[in-house]
């Protein structure tokens, strides 16, 4: 599902987003899928330069981003990236912060000439089948100090 379009920082006056540190590219995960789990620890583990922060869609922050950007929490399809205070989601969230974790994924980004269709179908193949294909892990209670660094839990 994609994301609404707000205006840059929107979500600073919206009262139901809790205040957090933007500075950070923020990524919204299910923290009940083994997949976003071990998503967060590759995050965790590339992140060298210590840009980005996580949080989940159960969280009061996650919720109310997503909510913010139109997004349903419960969803199975539901994952948000918030960079530059404008919000992404879809395979286009993921193909815009891979090069923030590594240069040598700049290479992904021709994916984005793919039409947002095929970008969302494929999305969502994998969002509606992962528990299936991944089962289910609880993203906050990864023992990995540095990923739990990372993790907003607000």
């Amino acid at each position: 599902m994609r994301p609404s379009r707000q205006t840059a920082y929107s979500y600073r006056n919206d009262a139901q987003v809790p205040a957090y540190d933007d500075d950070y590219v923020l990524l919204v995960m299910d923290g009940d899928c083994a997949l976003c789990s071990a998503s967060a620890r590759r995050v965790a583990q590339w992140d060298r330069d210590d840009r980005v922060r996580i949080t989940t869609a159960q969280s009061p922050l996650g919720a109310g981003l997503m909510r913010h950007y139109g997004i349903d929490p419960d969803d199975p399809q539901s994952w948000l990236l918030v960079m530059h205070g404008h919000g992404y989601g879809s395979l286009d969230g993921i193909l815009r912060v891979l090069p923030v974790l590594h240069p040598a994924f700049k290479v992904f980004s021709v994916c984005r000439l793919l039409p947002l269709r095929l970008q969302d179908w494929l999305y969502a193949r994998v969002a509606l089948n992962r528990y299936a294909w991944f089962g289910r892990g609880d993203l906050c209670a990864l023992p990995d100090p540095e990923l739990r660094r990372r993790v907003l839990s607000e």
